[in-house]
């Protein structure tokens, strides 16, 4: 009896000390050193099913590592096998699930364009479209260590894989509005107004169009109060706005498309005052009076014009008309060129004029910091559609740069470049 006793002790002992088997494998290749492998990097083999049921096996214990390349390993090597973009979505999910982003993004792509018929297609586009906006919005990218400006780019290639894979999708319109917005981030202004003038032209009936349209209002309107070439800038400014409230005049986003065209006429008149005044203390009268009354012509009723139709009252009185009217008639092709050379030369300062033709130099306008909030990318409850998402974290962009649209007569870029 003691003997059975003393064997059971043993036998137990035994199972106590002797280590778990790990499930590692040592591997042996002719003319080659074994190899260690660890448990779960054992090379995955068999047919589809097999292959299949070990990422099933595989994601139910954790490890998604190995089920990611079970389900990459079957797509490889059974393309044409039924269960494949099933396997993909899976391993593109997975992937995302790991914050492995851009090899997400790469499954997503490849599943839409491999297997286009799958019934997870609509899935892997808005996968795809989820994974642009965290490389839009900076999110994890401590976690990533990818520079600002790599994420923006690679925003956009996503956004564009979108726009091109499903041209008619539900996520088209706002990837494509996205694409502007990663631009504009980057400062390149050009660019974000092609691509939110696509958004209008493309998908005017959607509700992000109105965000479009109003920021390329705003990205000239920013041009012409931080540019040098503001003359233009605030024309096409004009334009974008107007356009905006013709077309979304019951926008939340209407009120302040009307403040920001009163702040364009209002700086326009302002400067052509400037101009008046600084005629006016270099005497010479007859410019001065021409550009007195531009300000009266552009804004009536303003302080500005009647302090204008003041000084053409005091200039009259004490000169007559006729020592006010130009000296050499001005046509309309040189009031035309007049206005040209204003435009160019507002930024060089102030230099004594010529002949009261106002081809002189004009002082420098002042630039106007008191700029409004882009409220284009402001949450606007009277047109935004249902979030597409868990809300993708857009926020507003209050630095948008200038940029350029197509045809137009010059380069917000080249007139200010104000940081994202």
């Amino acid at each position: 009896m003691q003997f059975l006793i003393r064997v059971v002790l043993v036998l137990s002992a035994v199972v106590f000390l002797v280590p778990e088997q790990s499930g590692a494998s040592i591997i042996f290749r002719s003319g080659k050193k074994a190899e260690y492998v660890p448990p779960g990097e054992e090379e995955i083999s068999g047919n589809s099913a097999e292959i299949y049921q070990i990422a099933q096996s595989a994601e139910k214990e954790g490890n998604r590592k190995r089920a990611i390349r079970a389900y990459k390993t079957l797509v490889k090597r059974h393309p044409k096998d039924a269960l494949a973009p099933t396997a993909l979505y899976r391993a593109a999910q997975l992937q995302e699930e790991v914050h492995l982003y851009t090899p997400a993004a790469d499954s997503y792509l490849q599943l839409v364009e491999r297997y286009a018929s799958s019934a997870h297609f609509d899935d892997a586009i808005e996968g795809q479209f989820r994974v642009g906006e965290i490389y839009l919005n900076g999110k994890k990218l401590k976690v990533l260590g990818i520079p600002i400006a790599s994420a923006l780019d690679r925003a956009v290639t996503i956004f564009a894989n979108v726009v091109r894979t499903a041209p008619f999708g539900t996520y088209t319109a706002r990837a494509q509005f996205d694409i502007g917005l990663a631009r504009e981030k980057q400062g390149a202004n050009d660019a974000a107004i092609q691509a939110y003038q696509a958004v209008v032209d493309k998908f005017p009936n959607e509700p992000v169009a109105v965000d479009a349209q109003y920021q390329i209002g705003y990205i000239w309107f920013t041009a012409a109060q931080l540019g040098t070439n503001d003359a233009a800038a605030a024309a096409n400014a004009k334009t974008a706005f107007q356009d905006f409230l013709f077309h979304y005049p019951k926008s939340e986003k209407a009120s302040q498309a009307r403040k920001n065209l009163d702040i364009l006429e209002h700086k326009q008149t302002n400067n052509s005052y400037k101009v008046a005044k600084f005629y006016d203390k270099q005497k010479y009268y007859r410019a001065a009076v021409i550009y007195y009354n531009e300000v009266i012509r552009q804004q009536p009723g303003s302080e500005e014009s009647n302090q204008a139709k003041k000084r053409i009252d005091q200039l009259r009185a004490k000169f007559g008309d006729a020592a006010l009217q130009p000296a050499i008639p001005v046509s309309q092709n040189a009031k035309k060129k007049a206005d040209a050379h204003e435009a160019r030369t507002a930024g060089s300062g102030p230099a004594r004029p010529g002949a009261p033709n106002n081809e002189a130099p004009l002082p420098a306008s002042e630039s106007d910091s008191s700029l409004p909030p882009p409220a284009s990318l402001s949450p606007d409850t009277t047109t935004a559609p249902e979030p597409l998402l868990p809300p993708p974290g857009t926020s507003t962009s209050a630095g948008s740069d200038p940029s350029n649209a197509p045809g137009a007569p010059a380069s917000p870029e080249a007139s200010a470049s104000p940081a994202p």
